[in-house]
């Protein structure tokens, strides 16, 4: 038993207002109108909620207070947020946020990926866990700090974007990493982005003053040939010969036993993947 609760509210609620406030749309084709047409029943219920013990999970998830003792207090504290396993770009982007403007000498990056349920084709939670642990041992640094997260992705776009900034601050971060379509989604049926590739950033600039977090716009980089992993202005600017792998191609490789290029993924979580996937 992780807690008791002692109801004092039961209502019905207006399930299509609810999705079109929370997701900017009640078509049953997002995934978070999907989950709460489906999976949530016909009354809400409310009350006094007593916790007894925290929950035991597959994964270690140390709570804000815990977090918040780990980390220095004089510094900047970057946020990043993930939902797949970590590869090179993702590693270059979060390591070069450190050196944005916007954020202070010596600060360090705390990588806080969520481990819970996200979309029906995502590497399970657990593995994606076990993913970023060897990752951790393979790239140790004392700038760079690993927490995990029990949260299901609602892929709510840029308001879910916010949430994010507010749960990264209860953990004691001053700045998050936005990524270009944060949290997007895509109909299941027209395959049409639901929300702008720079919405949640825009939004998060808008509310960051407010929230008391600094968004720190993520690096749009490309891996050349010529000088590994620029940004893709840099490429273009050079005229530097670009290299692509879509997670599709990855996934397709992974399972025919294929050899992944190591400018694309660490050979520490590729093992884990084809061992766990």
């Amino acid at each position: 038993d992780i807690a008791t609760i002692e109801f004092t509210d039961k209502y019905t609620p207006n399930k299509a207002y609810e999705c079109k406030e929370c997701y900017g749309t009640s078509e049953i084709e997002h995934p978070g109108s999907l989950m709460v047409a489906t999976e949530r029943g016909k009354y809400y219920m409310g009350g006094k909620i007593t916790g007894l013990n925290l929950p035991i999970r597959d994964f270690p998830c140390r709570t804000p207070a815990e977090v918040r003792e780990t980390l220095p207090d004089d510094v900047d504290v970057v946020a990043f947020q993930c939902r797949n396993p970590v590869h090179r770009a993702h590693y270059e982007l979060f390591t070069r946020a450190l050196d944005d403007p916007l954020v202070g000498t010596d600060g360090v990056v705390l990588v806080h990926p969520t481990c819970g349920p996200t979309q029906a084709d995502d590497i399970p939670g657990v593995v994606r866990y076990k993913t970023y642990e060897v990752l951790k041992e393979e790239t140790h640094n004392d700038r760079t700090r690993w927490e995990y997260l029990p949260y299901s992705m609602h892929m709510a776009g840029p308001r879910e974007a916010i949430q994010h900034m507010m749960i990264r601050k209860n953990f004691g971060c001053t700045h998050f990493i936005i990524g270009r379509d944060m949290a997007g989604s895509k109909s299941s049926v027209t395959g049409e982005d639901y929300y702008g590739a720079y919405d949640a950033q825009d939004f998060a600039k808008a509310k960051g003053p407010e929230l008391g977090v600094t968004p720190v716009p993520s690096l749009n980089l490309v891996y050349t040939d010529e000088e590994g992993y620029v940004t893709a202005d840099e490429a273009k600017e050079k005229n530097l010969s670009e290299k692509k792998l879509s997670g599709t191609k990855f996934r397709k490789m992974l399972r025919g036993g294929e050899d992944i290029p190591e400018w694309f993924a660490f050979k520490s979580v590729v093992k884990v993947l084809r061992e766990n996937v």
